[in-house]
């Protein structure tokens, strides 16, 4: 079995299986400029596109941005943001969507609006709230005792 790697090349009937679109989607995406194979690119009749592990994982985010109720146009524009404001390869980025607006979250503070041109918003964990809250509770009991009031 084959290794995932950037180097390695996935022809578009495999990427197609994998992603879980049809191969007239994933030539039709090529062919606009949505997601272009970075290892070969079609060079003509009887030429295989190849498209990179990296291809692969944002045509399945798109795909699940296209499930999730997303346009392809939003889409489009939130990848172009995405690509502008990404100068190295997307781990670790979130993608988020409530089927309007696409949003990246690179870290648990730090969210993007894809489609305002990488605006930034801001995001609250409330899980490292409740953990703060804890802490603070344990911590103010502890010195209430101590001090007895």
């Amino acid at each position: 079995m084959a290794t995932m790697t950037e180097e390695q090349g996935y022809r578009a009937p495999e990427v197609a299986k994998i992603v879980g679109i049809s191969y007239r989607q994933l030539d039709y995406w090529a062919r606009t400029g949505l997601v272009v194979p970075s290892v070969r690119n079609a060079g003509g009749s009887g030429t295989q596109r190849e498209y990179s592990f990296q291809d692969v994982v944002v045509l399945k985010a798109i795909k699940s941005l296209l499930d999730a109720g997303v346009t392809l146009q939003r889409i489009r524009k939130a990848i172009g943001t995405l690509r502008d404001h990404l100068r190295r390869p997307p781990h670790g980025v979130t993608l988020m969507s409530d089927g309007n607006k696409v949003y990246a979250c690179e870290s648990p503070t730090e969210v993007m609006d894809l489609l305002q041109r990488g605006q930034g918003v801001f995001a609250i964990a409330i899980d490292k709230v409740w953990t703060d809250v804890e802490g603070s509770v344990r911590r103010t009991a502890r010195a209430a005792r101590a001090g007895g009031s």
